[in-house]
């Protein structure tokens, strides 16, 4: 007879999946171009095949506490949004427990899956630095294990669809009534006072409602979406901050609260500058392409550049006052040999470029046509002029600066070995980044935070069936 409280490293369908390691997709990435040191004409950024170098970020001493150390965390989330949030605080030092069924786990795991064996890509890069409990919240036993495990944590995320968490028996008010001091943080589409509250959302439907597509594209072609998912990942930053505020605030009131985040209100707060711009002129903002979305500015488009590929472009800006904007595109001139237009009419003022653009264009493309896009970059801002260069996913993965700078880590993954993963981009002399750990495998630690906890002591063992924790 198997014992009341069944409890494994790994659950899925197939009990070999945990030691079978699929084939390798990316574990090779291209060698980085050099190092960003003073170009010369010469430089070039041509990419071979090898295994890149294993960096660690910088990591805080084993007894350095971070920001949010001792702060125990219910991650109920799935897919981006919420993920993203759980995933900010687990940066900050805290304790994230995923909180997962124990045999499907969150959605994201088989989302886009390159492999039947494994974990998606998808799932790792939005879930590192956390632990996987599985719990079925819909038994009897997994509900009142959750309640038990609220009393004992600082904060709860969850993103489900409009009124899941209430059907489940975890709304605000019950949770308040179990634990005054939590922290019920949650991701919609939708404020709850939209008529539109219960509806659905994904990334691509919050940009659009929000206004970002409307506000995206050429001038005469239709609207599209802009390709980072930043509805998604911008109201999990959202909601992060929003928590953090609240974990300060509980430190004066002894209180917990609620903090909603809706991703059409977050893209709206993205969009100010069309927003301010409609003010303007008295219509909906245009589509400006790669122009300035705020004003008229010129240069400020992409250029092409040597090697022809599909990314070799440089992303040329000047400034628009006319003090800042003048001095760098003198600057601009000297570093593309074209001193001899220093005093052209056509480009004596930034109002004055932007009416000549197509001119201005002209004499930027015939000059990057002919350099790669990295060294362009480099004698430009070397000469004071903001440029940069069109990198592609695969020119951020080979880039070691960024591995140095624990911008990007490659992690061993228990399935599927080295895999790179986001880190955390937020710097604080006081509360050094944790190096980046491989997201967990499903309900691999839930013995270890249940015992943690103390929920795994006898007198809770024989409450817990098999098919309720792993």
């Amino acid at each position: 007879m198997p014992p009341r409280c069944s409890i494994s490293a790994r659950t899925t369908a197939s009990s070999n999946s945990s030691t079978k390691r699929p084939p390798k997709t990316c574990t090779k990435i291209l060698d980085s171009p050099r190092a960003c040191a003073r170009p010369t004409q010469s430089s070039s950024t041509k990419s071979n095949w090898e295994y890149s170098v294993t960096t660690t970020p910088n990591s805080a001493p084993p007894l350095q506490p971070h920001a949010l150390t001792g702060i125990k965390v219910l991650d109920l989330t799935q897919w981006e949004a919420g993920s993203m949030a759980a995933t900010s605080l687990a940066f900050l030092g805290a304790d994230v427990y995923k909180v997962e069924h124990p045999t499907r786990g969150d959605s994201a795991r088989i989302a886009s899956a390159d492999s039947p064996d494994a974990d998606s890509l998808f799932f790792l890069v939005l879930n590192p630095n956390k632990k996987s409990v599985g719990i079925d919240l819909k038994t009897e036993e997994g509900r009142d294990l959750l309640a038990r495990l609220i009393k004992k944590c600082d904060v709860l995320i969850e993103n489900f669809a409009p009124g899941t968490i209430e059907r489940l028996g975890f709304g605000y008010d019950r949770v308040r009534e179990l634990n005054s001091q939590m922290i019920f943080a949650s991701v919609k589409g939708f404020n709850s006072n939209s008529p539109y509250r219960d509806f659905r959302s994904f990334d691509a439907i919050a940009q659009a409602v929000g206004g970002a597509v409307a506000f995206t594209g050429e001038p005469d072609g239709p609207p599209i979406k802009p390709g980072p998912t930043f509805a998604d990942t911008g109201s999990g930053l959202h909601l992060a901050l929003g928590i953090c505020g609240a974990l300060y605030q509980r430190t004066q009131t002894g209180q917990g609260q609620r903090i909603e985040v809706a991703m059409q209100d977050v893209v709206i707060s993205f969009c100010r500058m069309s927003i301010a711009r409609t003010q303007v002129t008295g219509r909906a903002a245009e589509r400006v392409g790669n122009g300035s979305p705020s004003s008229t500015s010129a240069p400020s488009a992409i250029y092409p550049c040597r090697d022809g590929g599909a990314n070799d472009y440089l992303f040329i800006y000047t400034a628009r006052d006319e003090a800042s904007g003048n001095r760098q595109w003198a600057a601009l001139l000297d570093t593309i040999g074209r001193a001899d237009l220093h005093d052209d009419p056509r480009f004596a003022t930034p109002e004055q470029r932007y009416t000549h653009r197509m001119d201005v264009d002209a004499v930027i493309g015939e000059w990057t046509i002919t350099q790669d896009k990295r060294t362009a970059m480099e004698l430009l801002n070397w000469a004071g002029v903001p440029a940069g260069a069109v990198l592609d996913s695969a020119d951020l993965l080979a880039d070691r600066e960024l591995y140095k700078s624990g911008v990007l880590a490659e992690v061993e993954h228990p399935v599927r070995g080295p895999v790179v993963l986001p880190g955390w981009p937020v710097q604080m002399s006081g509360s050094p980044t944790p190096a980046v750990t491989a997201p967990p495998l499903l309900g691999e630690h839930t013995e270890e935070v249940l015992t943690a906890l103390g929920e795994l002591v006898d007198t809770h063992k024989e409450d817990i069936p098999p098919a309720t924790v792993r």
